[in-house]
């Protein structure tokens, strides 16, 4: 895989940070044939001032391309560098060739390759570079047209040495490390990408298992209904109340597990079609106070009367995962289980549940629901899945544990939409 800056989005942003580096270099000639001329006359004074006005012309038409249209391969992003390297040499060619202590302005080009563009690219334009300054070597221009003192001229060279250094260390500083700086941000936001579409898999396939088992499940219970119709005709004339409370009773656990199953079979449907519903958070907590109601008709769930006037975008699934929540409250604290809502800020909502059981420390070593957790008396995916279903809305699950118990906060983001619907 390529690095994400070999993209069109990575060679915009790099743009200005090339159209920085060459202008510095422009800069740096110009003032290098000004400082030159207090102490010596060049040789081809004119022809390098043109070739630092080319220089900058071309780097102007090289920003504007790359910020407006840039390329779509990285192969004309090489040629730009392998154009820098050339129209350097060329001034080098014309101040002295290999002699000139700006020559290593040449490795700027080089540094910035390494990063932009692939690694083969790179090692081409390092070659390039390499025999840049070799062609200098052999050929070269004198950089003045009669001799001057060579103790003056010694010590012009060494100046240029050191402020070239210099130079090229800031350069290398401003350009390459902001460079070098995106792109570690680039390859963190890829790894959060890559941990959450990870993420994403392990729900596809739970959720295809879930699937799965709910149409295995559906000819055993209408098995079950059939024989419970035949038991409850065989045994009428008996008169039997206990047994016959005892059918009734039957009879209504499979009907609530059929209603689980066409619960699931339509909250996939709204999942695939993205069906959300704008709701006051009032009228949500009652619908989930129903739900929660029928579910554990004698749970000891206190709900909070008092809800902030606010709109909130949910859907079946988003029920789902507060009803995990709870499920597992209550299994941790049978006795106490406490809903409240409160506005966190001006644009989001908190959902709170607490309980007075133990909790799981190792569940909350980390964020809560990030991964499945070992359950004793459940699957260990609730909290796995009510976490990613939030996620999914744009909230945040958050835990606290103490002494006093468990607290689960839902953050969700408040939704400026009209309601759809009236609970």
């Amino acid at each position: 895989m390529e690095w994400l800056t070999h993209s069109q989005t990575g060679f915009r942003q790099a743009a200005r940070y090339l159209l920085g580096m060459r202008l510095a270099i422009i800069v740096t000639l110009l003032v290098a044939v000004a400082v030159a001329e207090t102490t010596i006359t060049l040789a081809h004074r004119a022809e390098a001032l043109l070739l630092c006005l080319l220089y900058g012309v071309l780097a102007t038409l090289g920003w504007l391309w790359f910020s407006r249209r840039p390329p779509a391969s990285a192969v004309f992003v090489s040629l730009t560098l392998a154009a820098d390297l050339v129209l350097i040499g060329f001034w080098l060619y014309l101040t002295g060739g290999y002699t000139n202590p700006l020559v290593s302005l040449l490795l700027l080009p080089i540094a910035v390759a390494i990063i932009l563009v692939p690694g083969r690219h790179s090692i081409v334009l390092t070659v390039s570079g390499v025999l840049v300054y070799t062609a200098l070597v052999l050929w070269h221009t004198p950089a003045i047209e009669h001799q001057h003192h060579g103790g003056d001229l010694a010590q012009l060279h060494l100046v240029g040495m050191w402020v070239t250094f210099a130079l090229t260390a800031t350069i290398l500083l401003l350009v390459v490390g902001t460079l070098a700086r995106q792109l570690r941000a680039q390859q963190s936001q890829l790894g959060q990408f890559r941990e959450s579409r990870l993420r994403d898999e392990q729900i596809i396939s739970l959720g295809l298992s879930a699937a799965a088992v709910a149409h295995r499940l559906g000819t055993p219970l209408n098995t079950m209904t059939l024989l419970l119709d035949e038991i409850r005709s065989a045994t009428s004339d008996q008169g039997d109340k206990h047994l016959e409370d005892d059918l009734s009773m039957m009879q209504q656990q499979l009907a609530l597990c059929s209603g689980h199953l066409q619960q699931l079979t339509q909250a996939a449907v709204e999942a695939r079609n993205a069906k959300l519903e704008n709701l006051p958070v009032s009228a949500w907590l009652k619908r989930l106070r129903e739900s929660a109601t029928l579910l554990w008709p004698a749970g000891p769930i206190r709900w909070a009367d008092d809800c902030p006037e606010a709109m909130v975008a949910v859907d079946a699934t988003l029920d789902q995962a507060v009803l995990n929540l709870l499920a597992n409250a209550l299994t941790a604290s049978p006795q106490w289980v406490a809903v409240s809502c409160q506005r966190a800020d001006n644009a989001r909502v908190e959902i709170i549940v607490e309980d007075h059981g133990d909790g799981l420390e190792s569940a909350f070593a980390g964020a809560p629901g990030e991964d499945v957790v070992d359950s004793r008396n459940g699957l260990g995916v609730g909290l796995f899945l009510s976490n990613a279903t939030i996620q999914r809305l744009g909230g945040h699950l958050r835990a606290r544990v103490s002494d006093q118990g468990t607290t689960m906060v839902i953050d969700l983001p408040m939704s400026d939409a009209p309601s759809t619907g009236v609970i």
